[in-house]
């Protein structure tokens, strides 16, 4: 699975709140760790902000699935990575 995740649909668990959206960019950061500008399809509330948000920054160890058009549906990263797929 490639780090650049640029143009797919993921599901992410960002601050407890589960969320879908199409990945505008993708880059490493320093350190190594690989982050994710999601637009979100459905905009989220989150507790210290008054207005909703329609785009987050998702770290890769926050994104729980990504949208196989071949399969039709949402399939977990974490199973593909340990091969239980």
């Amino acid at each position: 699975m490639s780090w650049n995740m640029e143009g797919k649909t993921v599901v992410a668990k960002y601050y407890g709140v589960t969320c879908t959206g199409v990945v505008e960019s993708s880059r490493v950061k320093y350190g190594g760790k690989v982050q994710h500008t999601v637009n979100l399809d459905e905009a989220i509330t989150l507790r210290w902000r008054s207005e909703p948000v329609t785009r987050v920054l998702i770290d890769e160890d926050q994104v729980i699935g990504e949208y196989v058009r071949d399969v039709g549906q949402f399939v977990s990263i974490k199973s593909a990575v340990n091969g239980v797929l």
